[in-house]
């Protein structure tokens, strides 16, 4: 550090010359540059990936054993002529690179096919299903977001405490329990009604036949949301909690935390203020992807509880099987994943000085 009498007058005593290319409106132009090319190198590798996930897609649903022609007509009688013109109608009697080709030409144009199941295009199908897997998996994001921060934060900053003890050992269990398998016990529980626990929650969809309307309605999708948005919350916070908790723990022993502590802050100003924004960088990862499965929907909660959504149309494709259906869902929730998982990189980028400089 330099010592006060070799400053020039003119320089402030806790101010350093800059130095490197990051001084100056140029420095500033040039850590811009760095980002963009930076985007610019994980935009491509998310295009190549997307590519990858075209060519997975096609392949990867072709080995799942059954024949669509059965599948689709399955309570109807049908001679093999027949089954071989329904086969035709459905382009299965192509060769296989022909089939691959006529795919990748069609989704290019943003053309996922036409399910054999319900006689319309996939691209409306997934629109129908996205508002209901938005409102699902939204709402269960935002609340295990915070909750699993705000219970990382306290574990971390009291280490060692039963409320640490407790939130820890809880959050290893809910995360290593099976999503189907905790849906089903909740609504056993209190769905159905096990002993002096009435059932208070419905049991499947997101409404009923005699819905309200109005304001009415909102209260009746939110009861129906309850039992769902609970399962797929206790397990997704879990992942917030124990990654808020090591990253804090990490900050706590370092020194610009000793530092603020010896200038006299007060202990929560020093965790609002210095530790826990730091903390949070290697969370952003985690919330971006996130929010790429949010468009893919959770096809274990939905499937339980029969919630509409895009999870619960991946799932019914598979028992066809409807290839359209299986490749468009599949696609959209993969290329969701990449695109939020490039963004958190960018971000991460761009919040971190140390990567820039790494």
């Amino acid at each position: 550090m330099t010592l006060p009498s070799e400053v020039d007058p003119g320089t402030p005593f806790d101010v350093e010359p800059a130095a490197g290319p990051a001084a100056g409106p140029g420095g500033e132009r040039g850590a811009r540059r760095t980002v963009l090319r930076y985007a610019l190198a994980k935009a491509g590798g998310a295009v190549l990936s997307i590519g990858m996930v075209i060519v997975a897609t096609f392949f990867l649903f072709r080995l799942i054993p059954g024949d669509p022609a059965i599948a689709y007509t399955r309570d109807v009688p049908l001679s093999p002529e027949q089954l071989d013109l329904l086969r035709h109608r459905m382009g299965l009697d192509k060769p296989l690179m022909q089939q691959f080709l006529d795919f990748v030409g069609r989704t290019l144009t943003l053309d996922l096919g036409t399910s054999y199941e319900y006689k319309r295009p996939v691209t409306e199908l997934i629109a129908d299903r996205v508002g209901p897997t938005l409102v699902l998996v939204g709402t269960g994001l935002v609340i295990a977001v915070s909750l699993g921060l705000w219970q990382g934060t306290r574990a971390a900053w009291k280490h060692g405490s039963r409320f640490d003890r407790f939130s820890t050992g809880l959050s290893l269990v809910l995360w290593s329990v099976p999503t189907f398998w905790l849906g089903l016990l909740l609504l056993m529980v209190f769905a159905a009604g096990v002993g002096p626990i009435p059932g208070i929650f419905p049991t499947r969809g997101m409404e009923d036949v005699d819905a309200p309307d109005g304001p009415l309605y909102l209260l009746h999708v939110a009861h129906h949301l309850v039992l769902p948005c609970l399962t797929l919350v206790a397990v997704v916070y879990a992942q917030y909690l124990l990654v808020m908790r090591s990253s804090l723990l990490d900050e706590i022993g370092q020194d610009y935390v000793t530092t603020a502590r010896a200038k006299g802050l007060r202990d929560d100003q020093v965790r609002r203020r210095h530790a826990v924004p730091n903390a949070l960088l290697p969370t952003v990862t985690l919330v971006f992807i996130h929010i790429g499965f949010v468009v893919g929907g959770a096809v274990s909660v939905e499937t339980v509880y029969s919630w509409p959504g895009l999870g619960l149309l991946f799932y019914e494709a598979i028992q066809g099987p409807d290839f359209a259906v299986m490749q468009g869902t599949f696609m959209v929730v993969c290329t969701a994943v990449i695109v939020m998982n490039t963004l958190a990189d960018v971000a991460y980028h761009v919040l971190d000085p140390r990567v820039r400089s790494a």
